[in-house]
């Protein structure tokens, strides 16, 4: 059965001053220590290269973060980027907003929140599983036919919403969770393991562990 790894990449950190859910929002671009991590992301896939891994397929988000995030990569590894739009932000009815902590406590927005389950403030989680899964299914299949037939590893540059709930679909767990407990942070990576078809694991690892202490995160983001 021929091997394949997909490799699903959040994008670094966000110039965002004002605090803002950003969501599907355009023009919002890295921030220094986010260009810092997407270096270092690079620089990671780069080792993994040297080591004999066969990385031949690059796919990202068309938002900017993602796009950019993906740019070192694309250059350290000589690979072109794919936009998908299957792999973008999961869609939120508090985009744009800022301090959503705080506002989503006003009584006019306690209807968006009737249903964690779904959940009933934005896409719901089963159609993010299916678009994120379908893109990883194409993007092994495209690596694969890149190296002639085995051993081949995408990376694909997303969002933590989608990696997280894709994750969560793949280890067979409930898709429905506490947004502050998602393991998935800035410029982490969450790998898939295919044997034909067939996952047959998954691993995740931060190689920007040392840097997310200076990260001015927005949850949810």
């Amino acid at each position: 059965m021929p091997s394949a790894t997909v490799h699903l990449v959040r994008h670094g950190e966000v110039h965002n001053p004002d605090g803002i859910l950003y969501g599907r929002l355009p023009e919002f671009h890295l921030s220094e220590l986010g260009r810092e991590m997407a270096e270092r992301v690079a620089g990671y896939f780069a080792e993994r290269r040297n080591d004999g891994a066969d990385i031949v397929h690059l796919v990202a988000s068309p938002l900017t973060r993602a796009q950019e995030t993906a740019e070192p990569t694309a250059r350290e590894l000589g690979l072109t980027v794919v936009t998908d739009e299957r792999i973008i932000e999961a869609e939120n009815r508090f985009e744009g907003m800022a301090q959503v902590a705080q506002q989503i406590r006003h009584p006019r927005h306690w209807k968006s929140l009737r249903n964690p389950f779904t959940p009933s403030w934005g896409e719901p989680y089963s159609a993010q599983v299916e678009r994120v899964m379908s893109a990883v299914h194409d993007a092994r299949t495209a690596a694969l036919e890149a190296t002639g037939g085995t051993d081949a590893e995408a990376i694909m540059v997303s969002h933590q919403l989608p990696i997280w709930v894709a994750r969560l679909a793949a280890e067979n767990r409930r898709l429905w969770h506490d947004p502050r407990q998602r393991k998935c942070t800035l410029s982490s990576v969450t790998s898939l393991y295919f044997d034909g078809d067939q996952l047959t694991g998954v691993r995740y690892e931060e190689p920007c562990a040392d840097l997310l202490p200076r990260a001015k995160n927005i949850p949810g983001a």
